[in-house]
């Protein structure tokens, strides 16, 4: 299941993680963000033990949002040792997120 990233738990799952991670930032009302949930929560299943996978709801995670210049959702950020290495802007078809993730790896 993919985590529900907070302003109080970002930090310690994603950044200080020694895993890459996905993280999906989100908001209910988005519609194209909702064709991305059932991509992520498999992601989640298919990738647990190897990177850090979940989802950030702007409306409740704001600071989150801010830190990384978030204008336009769905946004997958993918981080590793604390960095941005990739983006994705739109709702995309999965492999373009796995194979993103997978060169990462």
């Amino acid at each position: 299941m993919a985590l529900a990233f907070t302003d109080e738990n970002y930090d310690e799952l994603v950044l200080k993680s020694n895993k890459p991670a996905v993280v999906d930032f989100w908001a209910e009302w988005c519609g194209p963000c909702r064709t991305l949930t059932p991509i992520i929560e498999e992601m989640a299943a298919e990738y647990e033990g190897r990177a850090v996978i979940g989802k950030v709801d702007v409306d409740n995670a704001p600071g989150i949002a801010a830190r990384y210049g978030i204008r336009n959702i769905p946004t997958v950020l993918y981080i590793k040792d604390g960095e941005v290495v990739n983006k994705q802007v739109g709702a995309v078809p999965k492999s373009n997120l796995v194979n993103k993730l997978d060169a990462i790896l």
